[in-house]
């Protein structure tokens, strides 16, 4: 499903079954009788291995292949994700300098049921990487040789508008809406994942009724204004913070606190997205060094 929710323990090795004698806590022992061995023998339980990955996925990788939501239209391809938990971390690859492919793909594909999942390239096609989750990328962007962002001062308190402030108000806006869903929600993330009716109408509700989970986990009770209102006063602190830098906390180059922010402004202000309701692209416009930071990272990294 497409609403963003946020490693698995491996999969613990299953013993076989024998029919060889089993110690017991006494000197004596015993075995199966003979018509529960003649089972075990001819029906041995296994592990079986994890499910392959989507056929779309090149066997032979020699790239970087990050999964994500995305549309499957050519002129899409490694542009930025229309979903905000994947952006933020193709964003954050770009901004690292880091080559790689997009694909897209959906939550059943994810070895963690989630995306964005990266696929590291292989040098031997033979023993391809290890599916790297989102929770892992930056470690494993450091281990190719990036540079480790030091947490600036109050930074948690900041990262805390974007990732409670603003995803709430944007969790009502794209799915609790109901214009806002039919327009923009409905065709990502619904329509172009089965033409049957009733499949459609079973995935809209649950989309809906998984955001409406999770704002009820923060709030006693929904009030869009409320959380409208949160927003605008989260976009007014973070144009606060940014000034007049290009980017925030006063860095040179963008880090994981811009793409965290880049992966909302990017998508409330993309054109391609018809939203009829309004209130967070007039909230965000109303910030013109927000709107102008969207637009340097979007040139910056995402022009072809």
């Amino acid at each position: 499903m497409g609403v963003d929710m946020t490693d698995n323990d491996k999969d613990k090795e299953l013993p076989r079954l024998s029919a060889q004698k089993v110690p017991s806590s006494s000197s004596t022992s015993w075995s199966l009788p003979l018509p529960l061995r003649r089972i075990f023998d001819r029906f041995p339980l296994v592990t079986y291995p994890a499910n392959a990955l989507p056929q779309r996925v090149p066997r032979h990788r020699h790239e970087n292949i990050l999964c994500i939501f995305q549309s499957d239209e050519p002129s899409s391809r490694d542009g930025p994700s229309f979903n905000p938990s994947c952006l933020k971390w193709q964003a954050y690859l770009k901004f690292h300098g880091i080559p790689l492919r997009t694909r897209p793909s959906n939550n059943h594909a994810s070895p963690t049921g989630a995306l964005p999942f990266l696929l590291p390239a292989s040098r031997d096609a033979s023993r391809p990487a290890s599916p790297v989750p989102a929770n892992r990328i930056v470690k494993w962007v450091i281990s190719q040789g990036g540079k480790e962002e030091a947490m600036q001062c109050r930074q948690d308190a900041y990262t805390a508008l974007i990732d409670h402030a603003l995803r709430s108000a944007w969790l009502y806006y794209l799915y609790l809406d109901e214009h806002n869903f039919k327009a923009v929600a409905w065709p990502l993330y619904v329509a172009s994942s089965s033409s049957s009716s009733a499949v459609r109408l079973s995935l809209a509700h649950q989309l809906q009724a998984a955001a409406r989970e999770e704002l009820l986990k923060m709030n006693a009770v929904i009030d869009p204004q409320q959380l409208y209102s949160q927003a605008e006063q989260a976009f007014r602190s973070l144009s606060t913070l940014l000034a007049d830098d290009q980017f925030f906390f006063g860095q040179s180059t963008p880090g994981l606190f811009d793409a965290s922010l880049f992966a909302y402004t990017q998508i409330i202000l993309d054109d391609h997205h018809s939203f009829e309701t309004q209130t967070l692209n007039s909230s965000l416009k109303k910030h013109q060094n927000l709107v102008q930071h969207r637009n340097r990272l979007l040139r910056g990294f995402f022009s072809d």
